[in-house]
Parts: structure tokens; sequence; C-alpha cells
């Protein structure tokens, strides 16, 4: 059997940070991932991604429970399965979040706001992996390995968008990671400015270490169990090509995704007691919060046709999909060189002034979840509206205790009514945006929800059947105080009542930051590896 130091169960982005880190340090590494090491060449494109949005050849697609509060619907939540995870096939926004979300954190592990896990103990992390086009210190780094910059095109949608929501009193603000986002502007990407191509956590972190000998990964490999000798783990159960292989470590280390990794927890008999037992599972750790607090961005749209081409629609597609292809390997310019969405911005919709509740997205093309029919694509905007700071909270269960079953997931989309009504407070501003000048001089109509519906009930019946997910699902495996009784792992990151054993992906946040969560995840990676080194020592 082959021993190493660590095992890391999934090769996300925060694994990819932790195995640089604990490479270089001398440490023997293996990482496990299920999906496969490489993705199509395509998607280091910025607009690449979008050829894979909806198919599963590098996502894992959850179906979630049928959610009652959404008349029955159950919206499919991706999770990214390849090497890199989601930031080889994410849309690449580089977002930190709110100060607030991390003293949050803080208060969490039993803090009073500041101080281990707050911002400023994050700040150097993220400075630190970072190497920043256009943006220096103290809030940003300069020479890391993870490359940022804005994105290579910038479409005459995106414009109106920023000048409108400026003329609406909406501040500019060229910087959204400073711990204040409040504002509208130009979001940064994980993206290398030099050759407009994608920044993943594979060529940042992990491709500088991948021919060290004390580093070995493995994908297409699907980890059945954590192996506990007593309340120790001492290594994993792993599957390939239909062999079942056993490995062990000194310490092993979950990180396979806010779904994947408390379903493997409770396959390894660490979870709560009536869960494990009602699929004939031991309950070698009893852990009540293992799969409890189920946390993701959700946004609806307000959808309308333009007079004209202002974005994207038919670029992805026929002879405009070759030329956009061809200016991109000769030029590395035009429409290849967006993600699509270029710019948002953070308010408060209803106007209250205070931390920003809603992160909206203007989307240059008529765009909707999967599930939404009776609305054709065409030239037109979607702005969406996403909740930042959801009061709902869902959960992830066993399906049985087959490794290869998908877990239960249940969202429990707007199950908090107040979610609900502060999505409608943003779908009203968006409206609003689509009737002030310049953006109102290009478009044709409001098609989705409709003119027509104007009321609470009608636009929440619209909520209901179009919400999506914002693809950003964490706190299944929260870190709190000790005398939480929900709280899975210590502020170490170490599963309470076991040794050997730590959780270092989004499972762990308390509470989920206020925008896209792929920066954070690597931020944990990186602290993570801190906290392990450290207790080596």
């Amino acid at each position: 059997m082959d021993v190493y130091d660590y095992i890391l169960v999934g090769g996300g982005s925060s694994a990819c940070v932790a195995a640089s880190r604990l490479v270089t340090a001398g440490a023997k590494v293996l990482m496990l991932e299920r999906g496969p090491r490489r993705a199509n060449p395509i998607m280091h494109f910025p607009a690449g991604y979008m050829k894979f949005l909806a198919r599963d050849t590098y996502l894992m697609m959850h179906e979630t429970e049928p959610q009652a509060q959404l008349d029955g619907r159950a919206p499919t939540v991706p999770q990214g399965r390849v090497l890199g995870g989601g930031g080889t096939v994410n849309a690449m926004v580089y977002m930190r979040g709110q100060r607030e979300d991390y003293a949050d954190w803080n208060r969490a592990i039993g803090g009073n706001g500041t101080g281990d896990w707050d911002w400023d103990d994050l700040l150097a992390y993220y400075t630190g992996q970072e190497d920043n086009d256009h943006l220096g210190g103290p809030l940003h780094g300069v020479g890391g390995p993870l490359k940022i910059s804005h994105l290579g095109h910038t479409s005459p949608m995106t414009r109106a968008w920023l000048k409108t929501m400026q003329g609406m009193g909406i501040p500019y603000t060229p910087d959204f990671n400073d711990g204040d986002p409040r504002g509208v502007g130009l979001m940064q990407h994980t993206m290398d400015w030099t050759g407009r191509r994608r920044c993943s956590p594979v060529d940042a972190f992990l491709a500088p270490v991948m021919d060290r000998p004390n580093l070995k990964v493995i994908t297409g490999a699907t980890v059945e169990k954590v192996i506990l000798e007593g309340k120790r783990a001492v290594g994993v159960s792993w599957k390939q090509a239909g062999q079942v292989y056993p490995a062990r470590a000194g310490e092993v280390l979950l990180a396979a995704g806010a779904y994947q990794t408390p379903k493997l927890l409770m396959l390894s008999g660490i979870g709560p007691e009536a869960e494990l037992r009602r699929h004939g599972i031991a309950v070698d750790v009893r852990l009540e919060g293992v799969g409890a607090n189920l946390q993701d961005h959700y946004e609806c749209p307000v959808v309308a046709t333009t007079n004209g081409a202002y974005g994207y629609y038919g670029q992805d597609k026929g002879l405009k999909m070759i030329l956009a292809g061809l200016q991109y390997l000769l030029f590395k310019s035009g429409p290849a060189t967006t993600t699509g969405v270029e710019s948002c911005a953070f308010l408060d919709p209803k106007g209250a002034g205070g931390r920003p509740t809603v992160q909206m997205f203007c989307v240059p093309t008529v765009y909707l979840d999967r599930d939404v029919t009776g609305k054709d694509p065409g030239h037109g905007v979607t702005i969406n509206s996403l909740l930042l700071q959801p009061k709902s909270r869902g959960s992830v269960r066993l399906r049985s205790r087959n490794p290869e079953a998908l877990p239960v997931v249940d969202p429990q989309i707007f199950a908090d009514q107040r979610d609900l009504e502060t999505t409608i407070a943003g779908l009203r501003f968006a409206r609003r945006v689509l009737e002030e000048t310049p953006m109102k001089e290009l478009i044709e109509t409001e098609i989705f929800p409709g003119i027509d519906v104007t009321s609470d009930a009608a636009l929440g019946a619209h909520c209901r059947r179009t919400v999506k997910t914002g693809y950003h699902p964490v706190g299944t495996c929260r870190m709190g105080a000790e005398d939480d009784p929900l709280a899975v792992l210590d502020p170490s990151l170490r599963v309470r009542g076991t040794e050997g054993l730590r959780v270092i992906d989004a499972s762990m946040m308390p509470n989920i930051v206020s925008g896209n969560t792929n920066a954070a995840a690597m931020a944990v990676g990186d602290k993570a590896a801190t906290l392990i080194l450290g207790s080596q020592r």
C-alpha cells in the first residue's frame, strides 16, 4: 500500500493551492480527482466555457429535490468535475466579497469580528497569490502565480449599462475587491492578460509542481470512504476503472466540494446519527452538522429585446464563431476574449443605504436557465439579480451507500420569505435600469416577466419559475466555535471528534461570501496549508 504525508480528496481550486504549498514544503502528496486530467483546449479561451455550460462533460449535474416553495421545480446545480474544478470551467470572475463576510466567519469561531479568519487575516493570502495586471498594493499583489485582469473585450451593451447605472446614482468602482464592493464597474477575472487566456488553479498552482517526484495526481478516481482506525483517519479507499485501491497518509484533506465532501464523510461513518443509521452505516463519529447549512447564491432575470445587435447573440455559432475564433488565435482580441458577462453592480435595491444585498449582472443577450422555456434566445439583454446573503439554509444527505450515487441536494431556495422579498426588490431595480438613458435607447421591449407583471405576487411567481443557481454552493461542513453543536470543523479546519482529517474547501464556510466564491476557495486552500504545515512543526 502506498503511504503519503497527505492525501487530497478532490482536485479543485482549494486543493490545487494546498497541494502546491505542501509539495513545495517537501511533503509527499497524493491528489485524487474524480474528473479528467485536462479539459478541452477551447476552455483556455475566455469565452470557451460557454460551449460546455449545459453539458456534463466537465460538470457533475446534481438534480435537487423538488422545491415546494418553487411550485415543485427542481433546478439542476452543477459542480466542476475536472482537474482544477470550478476554476477550470467557470466564468473566471475574481471576487473576494465584503469585509463583513469575514467578520462573520470570525464570530462563528467565537471571536468578536476581528482576528483569525477575518478580512485582514485572509488578505495576505489573496495578495500573495495574485499577479494583478493593473492594481497594486496594499490590497493587490504583483508577481504571484494567479494572473488577474479585466477581459479583452467589452460589448456596447455593457458600456451603456455602466453609464446608466452611474446616472442613477450608483458610483463607479474600479476595484470590487477592496472589502467594500458597492457600486458598478468592470469585473476582474482570472485571466492572463498577455495571452488573453484563462489562468486556472491548475495553471497557476499545480502545473509548476506537477513534475515533482513527491506529488502524485490520479484522475478518474472515485474515493469511496475515509479509512478510520479508531477516531484517526489513516487513509482512503478509492476506485478507478472498476478496481479498488487503498492508500495511507498521515493526514487526509477533503476538498471534494460542498456536495461531495459531506457525502464522503457520511459514507465514512462521520455525520448525523439518524442519517447514517438510515443507510445502515455504523456511526463512528456523531456530527449532526455534516450536510447541514447548505448555502448558494440564487439569481432571477429581467429580460428585454433590443433594437440592434449590442451583445453576443449568435457569436457562438456558424461563421461568426469561426471568425471570432480566428481573431482570437491570430490577434488575441475580439468576442472570444470575453466571458460574455463583463460588468456587475453591488447594491441594496431597497435603498436602505447599508451593506449591499444584491449583485446585479448585465448579460448582453437573452439568457435563461435550462429548464425555463417559452422565451427564445435573441438580441437582447438579461439583468440578473443575485441574492448575496441568503437567509435560507438547505442540506445534503445520502441517497444510498453507493459511493457512485449522487447525494440528495435540498437547497430550500426561498424557504425564508426575506430572500424572495430582496430578490423582488432587485427585479424592480433592474426594470428601472431599462427605463433610464442610455440603456432605454437600446431597448425594444421587456419580454420577461413582461411589462404587465407588476404586483409582488406576480413577480414572486416569476422568481419561482426562473430562479437559478449562481454555481456557488458552500457551507455543508462549517467551522465554528467549540460550543456550536452543528459546527463540523474547528478553526484549524479539523473535523471534530477525529484526528488526521480536515476539510479545506468551500464546505467550511459558516456563511457564504458576498460574491463569486472561487477566489475565496483559493484563499481557504492557502490558509489551510499554513495551518497544516504549522501543526507539523
